[in-house]
């Protein structure tokens, strides 16, 4: 985006219009001879926005110093702020999108830039200055599938700008070590640190867009955004393969439509040469996609073929001090004076900061603009700076750190309210030559030793820098913002050469320093555990299951069965956006599973084992237990307690949610791969009826392992490999205790008898509800909810069915495990066959209506709103005396007698009994009697 400026002016032209001493850059112009250009059309002039300094650096002898990107010049919040919104604004335009005052409004607002620029911004300027562009009220690219792409590390913070005006998802890589698989990487060919990883908690949000913007502070030569552009796409082509015509990009803005994918460049100043710029022709030609470049200010620059050994002659000089200069204090070296406070302070608002590095939302019900996350760690340093005696108008530099940038930025703009002369600007890990000179851009430097784990070494192991904090006129004060998480111990962290830690650098360049520290959120939440303690979740001991769910405890979920069934049915809502009202077992039914488990145990025990020890060996005796919530639960426990009583194994296990039509929970997922290598994973369940849940599980695996394993691996130096790396992605198998419907290889046993965990809902699975999945309470980051019940802590007998069960270990001799067998599926054709007899439907949507095997067949009478019971004729069978001859569907026929259901005797019938779901459902379809679980 360019538009006719008839301002453009070469570096001496900015030097007269700015009344300044010298443009930044003049020294390296007239020592290396390059020069800067702007271009006609140019919305900003190039020198308007950026000095020159000369890199420590073999491939690349200048660097261009960004004036309004406050990095490693101290800048004024507002003029930051200002050009990264004008930025997004510019990048809308692009796309068609709608926005306040269109093109004449984006001259507007960089003629306010220029104003700004125009004074002595170092100085601050004054607090009642013009905003460059408010946000607009409804970004412009609200609602639409568009990611934005931030470069580590100089633009994270502009990247989140520009994200945050157009209301898309950001992400910024990042050279910070992570517990996140990486989606990839790619170099930064001319930087002294190249590699960068891409850690989106979400790929898919990545991989999935129909426009990209990527952002970065100066286009040289682009190839760092073609290194970019081509593994992105390989990952979209892979995607587009897996979804299909329905996962395509839909609403795209123009240019971005289905089956077509949109890359917008975005950059302070565009530097690129014309041959440059024909590689950027030529890959969207070959790619077959689109590929624009928005930019502030476009030109050219020349640098003569001597420009790097005259560079590396000036390095050689030393501290290249102009004869006559004024020194600035060198780093570690206190100037007269300072040193005299030290504070840090936490950020107690109990509001933990979400790294850009795993993916936000700006705008949307799950999106926070960086003002309002600001506002409580700027109060937090002001509050500081009071305590330190720091008068109201002193002159303050808000410092951020590396990639943290974006947040320090808005914290340094609401900062301005209590000290009017409030600068920003960032640490480095990019080694630049001070030179102390007016006409040079980097005129002074504090090192200190690194504080945090980069890829490439952790804390003490690098140096980092902050330029330009030390002149003539010190800063009174600065509040130094690290990154979220970093504990006050690293702070004071020493390099293994004598370098200071961050603390000591910056407490010798400015009379007093404040450190905020803030909460991190983790990539992904992590498990929750049972106990005693605030914040517990479900009965069981902690050791026993990891809960990979949200806490939806206070939440109001539940409706009655008969609202819910004829929202399900309609097509208005999933089953699992509500939970059916809690069911509270009577004394009878209690007795009655008491019974059951006293008859089942020793069943039950050895098909736990059973299954274990199949599990274990088709693990290599490694697993990672991953029951589905809730019937997988117990099992789950059950299972981890045999591997620990046969073999001494303390196996890690973990139950999560999948849902029917949804799929499987993937944050979870990705989750359980930041902690255990795909191969261990084995997931378990309770039962199988008809196999959907079986179905669903392998569909949803198979999608996962594309998207996260085929998909992920673009790294741009790998993708003409013959063979792909890494490993295949996560098994779908499937381990159950029974399998009547012969849809699963591993089982420990074929019999459909009673379970006894299937006869209760939360009662006997941790007191934990059915898992949620509901868009108003769980967000793009949030794993799958669930309810504890803590009030029916008194009818639960969730460890006394677990620790009943385990009590017969000691009786049970499994079997070697014998290699699985390939599932037969004769429950899914059953279920068909019955679905046609009592004419459901349509085959393919009324097997949903049909549930069969014991633990189906409870829970349809327990939670939804049943029409009838079909049973083996030999299981209904009574004595003379009026009692059942076989006490397997005892409790089934007790709660078909509370609702009113009919059961049915039905010859040859694969299983115990079939639950079947009212397919006409009305409010009185409840039962023959009306009654619904809440009348029990």
């Amino acid at each position: 985006m360019t538009q006719t400026d008839s301002r453009v002016r070469e570096p001496e032209d900015e030097e007269r219009r700015a009344g300044t001493p010298g443009w930044p850059g003049a020294v390296v112009r007239e020592r290396l001879g390059i020069r800067i250009t702007t271009a006609p059309g140019s919305l900003l002039s190039v020198d308007a926005l950026v000095g020159l300094a000369v890199r420590r650096n073999p491939k690349r002898a200048q660097l261009l110093v960004s004036r309004v990107l406050a990095k490693h010049l101290p800048t004024a919040p507002g003029l930051a702020i200002g050009a990264g919104r004008l930025l997004g604004a510019a990048v809308a335009h692009r796309l068609g999108l709608p926005q306040p005052g269109g093109a004449a409004g984006l001259e507007e607002a960089a003629e306010r830039v220029r104003r700004w620029l125009a004074c002595d911004a170092a100085a601050g300027g004054s607090p009642d200055r013009p905003e460059i562009l408010p946000l607009p009220e409804v970004p412009p690219a609200a609602g639409l599938d568009v990611a934005t792409l931030g470069y580590a590390e100089t633009a994270t913070g502009l990247g989140h700008l520009v994200a945050e005006y157009l209301g898309s998802y950001y992400v910024h890589s990042t050279r910070i070590a992570t517990p996140v698989r990486p989606l990839g990487g790619f170099e930064e060919e001319h930087s002294h640190a190249t590699g960068h990883a891409l850690v989106p908690s979400d790929p898919e949000r990545l991989a999935r867009a129909g426009t990209v913007v990527l952002v970065d502070d100066e286009l040289s030569t682009g190839r760092t955004v073609l290194n970019t552009v081509r593994a992105l796409h390989a990952a979209w082509l892979v995607r587009q393969g897996a979804a299909g015509p329905a996962g395509a990009h839909d609403g795209a803005p123009s240019g971005g439509a289905r089956g077509h994918r949109r890359y917008v460049v975005a950059a302070l100043v565009d530097l690129r040469s014309d041959e440059d710029r024909t590689a950027f022709r030529r890959l969207a030609e070959e790619l077959g996609c689109g590929l624009d470049v928005v930019a502030l200010g476009e030109g050219c620059i020349e640098v003569p073929p001597e420009a790097l050994e005259r560079a590396a002659a000036w390095l050689a000089e030393g501290s290249g001090a102009a004869p006559g200069a004024a020194r600035r204090p060198r780093a570690g070296a206190a100037p007269p004076g300072h040193g005299g406070h030290l504070a840090q302070r936490g950020i107690g608002d109990g509001v933990a900061i979400r790294s850009a590095r795993f993916g936000v939302d700006t705008s949307g019900q799950h999106g926070t603009r960086l003002s309002e996350r600001a506002a409580p760690a700027a109060r937090a340093a002001a509050a500081g700076l009071a305590e330190a005696g720091i008068p109201r108008a002193a002159r303050v530099l808000v410092l951020g750190a590396e990639e943290h940038l974006a947040l320090p930025l808005a914290i340094a703009d609401r900062l301005r309210a209590d000290y009017p002369r409030t600068l920003f600007s960032s640490t480095t890990r990019s080694p630049v030559h001070v030179h102390d000179e007016p006409g040079y851009a980097i005129r002074s430097a504090a090192s200190f030793a690194s504080h945090d784990d980069a890829i490439d070494g952790g804390p003490g192991t690098g140096i980092r820098y902050a330029y330009n904090v030390a002149g003539d006129e010190p800063f009174d004060a600065i509040v130094y913002v690290p990154e979220p998480g970093t504990q006050g111990a690293r702070l004071a962290t020493q390099g293994g050469a004598g370098e200071p830690s961050v603390t000591e650098a910056l407490a010798r360049v400015a009379r007093a320093v404040v450190v905020l520290r803030l909460e991190a959120a983790p990539p992904y939440p992590e498990p929750l555990r049972g106990g005693t303690g605030p914040g517990s979740f479900g009965s069981y001991p902690p050791q026993d299951v990891g809960w990979l769910l949200k806490d939806l405890s206070g939440a109001r979920l539940e409706a009655p069965a008969h609202e819910r069934e004829a929202a399900i049915q309609s097509g208005r809502a999933s089953y699992a956006e509500s939970l059916p009202q809690e069911y509270e077992p009577s004394e009878e039914y209690q007795a009655l599973f008491h019974a059951a488990l006293d008859e089942s145990k020793h069943r039950i025990a050895a098909a736990v084992a059973d299954v274990t020890e199949q599990v274990l060996a088709l693990r290599s005796g490694e697993p990672v237990l991953v029951s589905l919530a809730r019937a997988g639960t117990p099992v789950g426990v059950l299972m981890r307690r045999w591997a620990q009583h046969a073999h001494g194994l303390d196996v890690p296990h973990y139950t999560m949610s999948i849902v029917r039509g949804l799929g499987i929970d993937r944050n979870a997922l990705r989750w359980l791969l930041t902690r255990h290598r795909p191969e261990q994973i084995m997931f378990v369940d309770g039962w199988t009826g008809k196999g959907a849940i079986a179905r669903e599980l392998a569909s949803a695996i198979a999608e996962f392992n594309t998207a996260e394993f085929n998909a992920a691996e673009f790294n741009a130096a790998e993708l003409n490999a013959a063979e792909p790396t890494g490993s295949a992605g996560i098994s779908p198998e499937l381990a159950v205790l029974a399998d009547p419907g012969h849809c699963v290889r591993v089982f420990g046993t074929r019999d459909d008898f009673l379970i006894p965990s299937a006869c209760l809902n939360s009662t006997v699975s941790g007191l934990v509800s059915r898992t949620v999945f509901n868009r108003h309470l769980i967000g793009p980051h949030d794993l799958h909810g669930a309810k504890f019940y803590r009030e029916l802590a008194g009818r639960d007998v969730s460890n006394e069915f677990v620790d009943t069960v385990a009590a017969c270990f000691p009786e049970v001799r499994p079997a070697p495990p014998a290699p699985p067998g390939e599932p037969a599926w004769a429950g899914w054709r059953a279920v068909e066959a019955i679905a046609r007899e009592h004419g459901l439907g349509p085959v393919q949507n009324a097997v949903n209506l049909v549930k069969p095997g014991v633990g189906e067949t409870t829970r349809v009478l327990l939670r939804r709103v049943p029409w009838k019971v079909l049973a083996r004729p030999e299981l209904l069978a009574r004595d003379d005396a009026g009692r059942l001859r076989s006490g397997d569907l005892a409790h089934v026929l007790l709660l078909a007698a509370q609702r009113g259901v009919p059961v049915e005797p039905v010859e040859g019938l694969p299983y115990s009994c079939v639950g079947l779901i009212h397919p006409v459902h009305t409010a009185g379809a409840t039962g023959a009697d009306g009654r619904t679980v809440l009348d029990v």
